[in-house]
């Protein structure tokens, strides 16, 4: 456990993580939208060019704020350890979530190559998705329900 100088220390580390992690779930929550937007323009032959560019910028500036809370959140485990089945679970979604963000990215380049995404509703249904990530992610670290 850190002394009293350490653990003020860490949680500036954790404020700034959190700063990240809420960045990121914009990203997380707006890029899906902006497919929906580009399909649907797409099929209803409108020019959809803006979304392109759109998409691409933020998910560089998704991937910024990804790597950052990872980061700080590897420098919070270090800190604090690796105790609790809470955590283990909540890693585990975390790789989920990189997995999402990564699926996000295939998204980016079909949309740079003028490629079809799937459907809107599917794409809606995607966007949905990550709250199925994120949710528990937050209770696991708030709640820490397996101690």
């Amino acid at each position: 456990m850190p002394d009293a100088g350490a653990g003020f220390a860490m949680l500036w580390i954790k404020c700034f993580h959190v700063l990240a992690v809420m960045a990121w779930m914009a990203g997380i929550f707006y890029l899906p939208r902006i497919f929906v937007h580009y399909q649907e323009g797409r099929t209803a032959g409108e020019d959809v060019r803006r979304l392109v560019t759109m998409a691409s910028r933020l998910y560089g500036f998704m991937t910024l704020m990804a790597i950052a809370a990872l980061a700080l959140g590897v420098w919070l485990w270090r800190g604090y350890g690796f105790a609790g089945t809470w955590l283990q679970v909540k890693l585990l979604l975390v790789m989920g979530l990189i997995g999402y963000h990564l699926a996000c990215r295939v998204f980016v380049q079909r949309l740079k190559a003028n490629a079809a995404l799937p459907g809107g509703m599917a794409l809606r249904l995607f966007n949905e998705a990550a709250l199925l990530l994120v949710v528990p992610i937050l209770i696991m670290a708030i709640v820490k329900p397996f101690g």
